[in-house]
Parts: C-alpha cells; structure tokens; sequence
C-alpha cells in the first residue's frame, strides 16, 4: 500500500509536468502570394474535387480502364502501403508519450553470490515485479515529435494522392493515343490501297507508252512511304498497349476496344476555380505543406534535447528464497526512482542538430513555395493549351477539306491531261499529312483536358 501511494502522485506530477509549453515554432502556413485570377478565362461551374471526371468523356471503356487500373495498379498498391506504414510509425512515436508496463519474472538457485567468487550455501530466489516508466515531457520533445510524425502521415496521404491522380491521367491518356493510333492506322490504310490503284493505272500507262517511268517511280515512293508509315503505327500502338496493360497491373497485352470514331469524344467544359483554391485541392501542394509542417516540429525536438530528460520509475512486486507461501504479503519488494538526465558537453553535437533542423525546415519551406508556383504554371499552361489546341484542331480539319478538294482537282487534271504527275503526287502528299495531323490535334485537344484536371488536382478519392 505504500508503494502505491508513493507512485500514484509522481505519475499525476509527471502527467501534469508533461502538459507544459512545447520547444520551437508552433506551425503556421507560410503566406504565399496568389494571383486573383488565371491568365485564362475560367468556365463558370462547380468545382471538380472528388469527381471521377473521366466519366464526362462519355466513354465506358475509359470508365471499365480507369477503375480496372484503381484496383489493380502496382504503383497505387504501394502508396497505399505506405500510408499503412506511416500510420503504423505514428502509433510508434506517440506511445513515447505515455507509461511504460512491463512484467518481469525469475528463479534461479545456486551456492554463488552473483558478481563474485564467494560459494555460500545453496540458495534459492524467485522474483515477480511489474514495472513502470514515464519520461516526463518537460519541453515538449515527444509531443513535438507526434506532430513530426502525424504531419509525416498527411503528407504520404497526400503522396498516394498524387500517384491515384497520375495514374489516371496516364490511363486516360494513353486510351486516347490508342484511338488516335487507330484513326490514323485507318487514313494509312485507305492512303496505302489509293495508292496501290494508283500504281497499277500508271504501271498499265507505261508499259503502253502513254507515260514517263519516273511516273512509275514516284508512284512507288509514294506506295513505299504509306507501307513505312503503317508499320511505324503498328508499332507505336502495341507499345501504347504494352504500357497501358502495366497501368492496369497486368502483363503487356493487347488492350480491347471498339474502332469507333472519336468524334463521340467531345470534351466537357471545365470549371477551373480560382488559383487560391490549388492549395486546398492539389495533392502535391498540400504534401508539401505537411512536410513543412513535420520538419517545422522537428525544430521543438532538436531544442528540447538541449535541456534536462526527466524520467521516472516504480517497481512493486513480489521476491522471496522459498516457493511455497510466495505469495504473501511478507514478500512484497517495490522501489520508486526519479533520473535526471542534463547535457552538459558535448562538442556542440546538440547545437548542430539545431542548426540543421532549421536549415531543413528552411528548404522545406522553398519546396512549399516552389510547389506552389508549379502548380499554378501547369494550371496556366494546361489552360493555354485547352485554348489553342481547339482552335488548332478547327484549323486541321479545315486544312483536310481543302487538301481533300486539292487531291480530287488535281487527280481530274492529271486524267485529263492537263498537268504532270508531280502535282497529284504533291496534292496526295498534303491530303495524307493533313489528315495525320488533324487526328493528332484532335488527340491533344482531348489530352490537353486530362492534363487540365491532373493540374487542378481534382477527381480523387480520399
């Protein structure tokens, strides 16, 4: 009874010492200077956080793509490992904060007196104690050290964030290379069968008479660069595939999907918000400011462990030569201890660790304000490319009816004897050029709406 009453008021003291004023900087968010608006024109809307934005293309094989690749993907699988890890390590470091418990038990009989060479008589000893630690939180060191900790945990949230928000992105993106791929594997296609006909016509006019071999030439060229251009194709797209299956966490394989015109894919109109909200929304951003946050309590540690450790410890148990009647009130053994602990000399050890806390918090303060002006040139640059690749792809396909009316003109003139070759070859050459690039613009112009939603940090799920 003794013992608990001694024990009791110096755990109560050490709980009520440890509710004290912690060392260094309490945390507060670094003011960063924000444009009222972006350079272009937001779409007047809801905000887009934690919408699966994808489903707006109106695609359901991009929808079956982008949850396959949530569910299976590798990357994905890790981060969220991570954040188990780093929720494992912050129960670690909080229970620094609390008592320690713990039970010991031992018996031993001999004639020696342990630690020396005396031989007494045969003895015997039995010992049960439990015994109790607490480090009393004086500077707010374990505190600080929680918070270090927590913030840690945020901030691989956040990172998991990051890495949900790329991998859809990529899927999306890779989808929409696919279906370009296949728009222009079928220009080539029908460009490669032109051309064979082509061939044939001029092979039948030389071999009358009626026209130059260098027409036959040419023409051959022109075969030869579509058969070029369609393995270049076949190639790119069972690469596209081959990346695509790993996004999706499977081994590289074709990936299935209907040869369908992209003109269905219309983008959707985007509310951007204003640029303050990035801070809010941008995973990257607020992972950022989390590691700030961590390393800025890392200062309270390094400053707490200049000054005195004070550590308490009780022990009541039970210790007796003789097994029978061990438990018995006569056998009760307890001690109570107070440790102090003070750095007197250490070359500057502790004072450094100081210095170096600061000078990291200070480069995770320019990482947050270099994060942050990331942030907003992606969201400006996804915005000017929304912009001019719509324009960009009107421009393409006005090119394409006009190289279209060209070929046909020229072909007609050919026929009739009115012009050389070199002219409908030249007229071909620009339809198929331009038909290649107006499906590439096209891909783009829909890219460049991923990469908006990617820079806004919208379309998460915590």
């Amino acid at each position: 009874m003794k013992a608990n009453v001694l024990i009791l008021p110096a755990l109560v003291l050490g709980l009520l010492l440890a509710g004290g004023c912690a060392m260094g900087p309490d945390y507060e968010r670094p003011e960063t200077p924000m444009p009222e608006s972006f350079r272009q024109d937001p779409v007047d809307g809801p905000g887009i956080a934690n919408l699966n934005w994808w489903e707006l293309f109106g695609d359901e094989r991009l929808n079956e793509l982008v949850t396959l690749a949530l569910e299976q993907n590798n990357d994905l699988a890790i981060a969220v490992s991570r954040i188990e890890e780093a929720r494992a390590i912050l129960g670690f470091v909080r229970s620094d904060q609390y008592p320690q418990f713990d039970v010991s038990a031992g018996a031993n009989r001999g004639n020696s007196i342990p630690g020396t060479s005396f031989i007494t008589g045969t003895s015997n000893n039995f010992v049960l104690a439990g015994n109790l630690s607490f480090e009393l939180d004086l500077w707010g060191k374990l505190r600080r050290s929680t918070e270090a900790a927590q913030a840690e945990l945020l901030a691989t949230i956040d990172a998991g964030n990051t890495v949900r928000i790329t991998l859809i992105a990529d899927v999306a993106s890779s989808y929409l290379l696919l279906l370009d791929l296949d728009a222009r594997t079928a220009i080539s296609e029908r460009t490669l069968n032109t051309r064979k006909h082509s061939l044939d016509i001029i092979q039948a006019r030389f071999d009358r008479g009626t026209v130059p071999l260098i027409d036959v030439n040419q023409a051959q060229i022109e075969l030869a660069d579509a058969q070029a251009q369609l393995a270049a194709l076949q190639r790119e797209d069972e690469q596209v595939e081959n990346l695509l299956s790993v996004l999706l966490g499977r081994n590289p394989g074709p990936i299935v999907r209907e040869k369908e015109d992209r003109a269905a894919l219309q983008p959707p109109q985007i509310p951007v918000g204003l640029p303050s909200e990035l801070l809010e929304r941008r995973p990257d951003v607020r992972g950022a400011e989390q590691q700030l946050a961590a390393q800025t309590a890392r200062i309270g540690v390094a400053e707490a462990i200049r000054f005195p450790s004070l550590s308490l410890t009780g022990t009541l148990g039970l210790a007796s030569d003789e097994l029978s009647g061990f438990i018995s009130s006569d056998n009760k053994t307890w001690g109570i201890s107070a440790g102090l602990l003070a750095p007197v000399f250490n070359a500057g050890r502790n004072k450094r660790r100081l210095e170096a806390e600061i000078a990291r918090t200070e480069q995770a303060l320019l990482n947050y304000q270099q994060t942050v002006l990331q942030a907003l040139r992606e969201v400006e640059d996804s915005l000017v490319g929304v912009e001019t690749y719509q324009r960009e792809a009107l421009a393409r396909q006005y090119q394409v009816e006009a190289a279209r009316s060209a070929a046909m003109l020229s072909r007609a003139r050919y026929n009739g004897g009115v012009t050389s070759y070199l002219e409908v070859l030249e007229s071909e050459r620009s339809l198929f050029r331009a038909e290649l690039l107006s499906s590439s613009t096209h891909r783009l112009q829909l890219v460049s709406y991923v990469t908006l939603y990617k820079a806004l940090g919208g379309g998460w799920t915590l």
